[in-house]
């Protein structure tokens, strides 16, 4: 009888099961879909998708964070203890396994070590051997040792079959060096898959795995001491590197050299929208670096369950350098610091934060003798052979608290009411309904953004000049010749001096022109500023260039070349902040572009990414002369989730904000009030489809609620919503939009 009466409700539970469980198919099968028609095609990904018939992830059924995943947090605890670490640890690693790199298989039981040669050199003796391994010994890998004369055991530098140069560095310096083929120039990982046809690892695991495989013959070796092996490489090189120290924990010290995107740079916070190498560009160009399944992930980089934050993680607490040069295309100096104050948690729960350190080089990707000398220094350091330090640096602000001590004032949100956006609208514009009443609402608003910019320093005019403007070998580092025909650039110095380069049509006469003008601001871009670091086709600013416009470009502060100059600035400028900086730089800029002969002042316009867009948005609101603004993935709604956080604690944009956090109803503006500001000028938005950090219903909901103010001018044509169907990046179909909407203004 109870039998009876449970059935239907049984059954209507697996029925509702079912339908949640096609539900969940339906929507990844869509992802899918909307994958394949954004993306450029990816012949290797195409081939596994209808291979492995794998569908995306349930993006919807998967948390969402714009900050990066704690790795000391687990099912929303905390991990408190290095027994709790040590368990948790398998768990991020299956999850990077998963999502990122593949698997891999255990320690072969038995290697096999055959010497090919055997010579001596001066004072050392070279060995060339060559490993088996793995089922009935299929799996073979080369390597190279050179061994110092001497009473070993030696301290073991290992690296790959292209950073041979450095080993011989290592070498003089008393260690034991090992290199081996897992680099582009000699690779023998492709032996693994047919010895291990089980595993869906990717090349960089593979080769990884193959340094593991160097541990196992050392520790057979009695002049080396395998329980001090570090292990280091560049670029790709540098990616294997901390895969290798995340897999295997009996390397002693990992030196992660310029490591990019996929290596020591969280794809969260560095990927297209921060002009660097992000998943799509990697997953294409290079389809066996990473698991296939990585690319899912394009557009929904904050579904990740783990970012690249994690193989430092999986360091811990063994020492580990992240070396990375200011203007080196591949990294991002704000990312970098942004997982390095993620990570360090971990080695603080072992007491070992003297073990995890970033170490700044001047230049782009390159490396020269000094740096590799300076990596073997860290590892003297660490293997108790010599005192070198390394004292921690970190270039951006980060600390809020430090900030908030500090400051002299700072707003109280009790002074203001409680206010939704609506409400935040609807309250100020009631008391200037009317068009002539205007100036005093965008007065009001403007009240406001001045006080959470805080109180800036004096300022004089600078009319420009040429005095101090870039030399020719930071033109070259930073990739700023003019960008190919048909165009021409004039240098010139503004405001706090500040170099600027105008791009104009090679037609355009700089003596009796007078040509429409962009001021450009840039997204977080720290290698290159306002130039892309990794890019397909024209720069935009080259585009717009060539479309007849003039375009102002500089680096804002803390990138570009002035990457240094952010240092130690809430030092200097307890009450001001960064935002407030910026929007004078930019309003500093429109001085002389405005006054530039060539320009007809009545026509500038300013076209913002990113943070450029946020850094837009405040200058239009506070300036009166730009004709028009277009806001490239604009900033989300204070009040919306994360919409503060990011540009007041975790980046001290403008920590002035931070106040609010918790508290973001009280706020006396939000981004809504800097487009009303702007009224009637054209206004907007770009959102792509496909956008995490700026999803199109926040900037469709920002200008619903500016539309009142523009229809008291009659103009709600001007404010534009553009969603192309793409993923957030600027590549010439973007650039293109941004063109088309420029020329309908003209």
């Amino acid at each position: 009888m109870m039998r009876g009466k449970w059935m239907p409700s049984v059954l209507l539970a697996l029925l509702a099961a079912t339908a949640l469980a096609d539900d969940a198919i339906a929507r990844r099968t869509g992802y899918l879909e909307q994958l394949r028609r954004l993306l450029p095609e990816s012949k290797a990904w195409t081939g596994w998708i209808e291979e492995s018939g794998e569908l995306p992830p349930d993006f919807e059924a998967m948390p969402a964070s714009a900050a990066l995943p704690d790795p000391l947090e687990r099912d929303g605890a905390r991990i408190t203890t290095p027994e709790a670490w040590a368990e948790h640890r398998e768990t991020l690693k299956a999850l990077l396994a998963q999502w990122v790199i593949g698997t891999a298989p255990p320690t072969p039981d038995h290697i096999e070590a055959a010497v090919l040669e055997e010579w001596r050199e001066e004072g050392c003796t070279v060995r060339e051997v060559e490993l088996r391994f793995g089922p009935e010994h299929r799996a073979r890998l080369w390597c190279e040792v050179m061994v110092p004369d001497g009473d070993g055991p030696f301290p073991v530098f290992m690296t790959q079959h292209n950073h041979r140069a450095w080993a011989l560095i290592a070498l003089q310096r008393g260690y034991l060096a090992c290199v081996y083929a897992g680099a582009d120039t000699r690779d023998d990982t492709d032996t693994f898959l047919e010895a291990y046809p089980g595993y869906d690892w990717s090349r960089l695991t593979r080769r990884a795995w193959a340094a593991g495989r160097c541990i196992d013959y050392l520790e057979t070796v009695p002049q080396a001491d395998a329980r001090r092996v570090a292990i280091t490489g560049h670029s790709r090189n540098g990616k294997q590197s901390l895969i290798a120290s995340a897999l295997d924990e009996r390397f002693a010290a990992v030196i992660s050299s310029s490591s990019g995107a996929g290596g020591s740079m969280p794809t969260r916070l560095y990927s297209e929208q921060q002009y660097g190498e992000g998943i799509e560009f990697i997953t294409r160009n290079f389809p066996e670096w990473f698991h296939p399944r990585w690319r899912f992930f394009v557009g929904h980089e904050d579904r990740l369950p783990v970012d690249l934050h994690t193989p430092v993680a999986l360091s811990a607490p063994r020492p580990c350098l992240i070396s990375t040069a200011l203007n080196d295309n591949v990294d991002s100096v704000w990312a970098g610091e942004q997982a390095y104050h993620a990570v360090k948690p971990v080695y603080a729960l072992f007491g070992a934060e003297d073990k995890l350190r970033i170490l700044y080089r001047p230049g782009g990707h390159e490396t020269w003798p000094t740096v590799i000398e300076r990596y073997i220094d860290w590892c003297d350091a660490q293997f108790g052979r010599g005192a070198y330090a390394f004292p921690e640096r970190l270039i951006h602000p980060y600390d809020w608290e430090t900030w908030r001590a500090r400051a002299r004032t700072a707003p109280d949100p009790a002074a203001y009411p409680e206010r939704t956006i609506d409400e935040l609208m609807h309250d100020m514009w009631a008391g200037h309904s009317a068009r002539e009443s205007f100036p005093e609402y965008r007065d009001e608003i403007r009240a406001h953004v001045r006080a959470l910019l805080g109180s800036p320093p004096p300022k004089a005019a600078n009319p420009g000049g040429d005095y101090g403007k870039e030399p020719a070998h930071i033109e070259t580092l930073l990739n700023r010749a003019v960008p190919g025909a048909r165009l021409q650039k004039q240098d010139l110095v503004f405001g706090e001096y500040i170099n600027a380069d105008v791009y104009a049509p090679h037609k355009l006469d700089l003596e009796t022109g007078r040509a429409p003008a962009v001021l450009w601001l840039h997204p977080v871009s720290c290698a290159r500023g306002y130039v892309m670091g990794y890019r397909r086709g024209e720069h935009p600013f080259a585009t717009v260039a060539r479309a007849g416009f003039a375009v102002f470009c500089y680096d804002q502060i803390g990138f570009g070349r002035r990457i240094e100059e952010v240092e130690g600035f809430y030092d200097r400028y307890p009450d001001w902040s960064l935002l407030g900086k910026m929007v004078r730089d930019a309003r500093s800029a429109l001085d002389v572009l405005c006054a530039l002969p060539y320009v007809d002042a009545s026509k500038v316009y300013v076209v913002g990414y990113g943070l450029g867009a946020m850094v837009g948005l405040h200058l239009c609101a506070l300036d009166d002369r730009p004709a028009g603004l277009l806001a490239l993935s604009p900033p989300t709604p204070f009040r919306a989730e994360d919409g503060l956080r990011r540009w007041s604690r975790d980046w001290l944009l403008a920590p002035q904000l931070g106040c609010f956090l918790g508290r973001e109803q009280r706020l006396p503006y939000d981004i809504p009030s800097l487009v009303t500001a702007c009224a009637p000028k054209p206004v907007a938005l770009v959102t792509a489809q496909l956008d995490w950090d700026s999803p199109p219903a926040h900037a469709a909901g920002v200008l619903e609620a500016a539309r009142p103010v523009y229809a008291l001018f009659d103009a709600d044509e001007a404010l534009v919503h553009l969603v192309p169907e793409d993923y957030n990046r600027f590549d010439e179909a973007m650039q293109a939009v941004v063109v088309d909407w420029l020329r309908r203004l003209e």
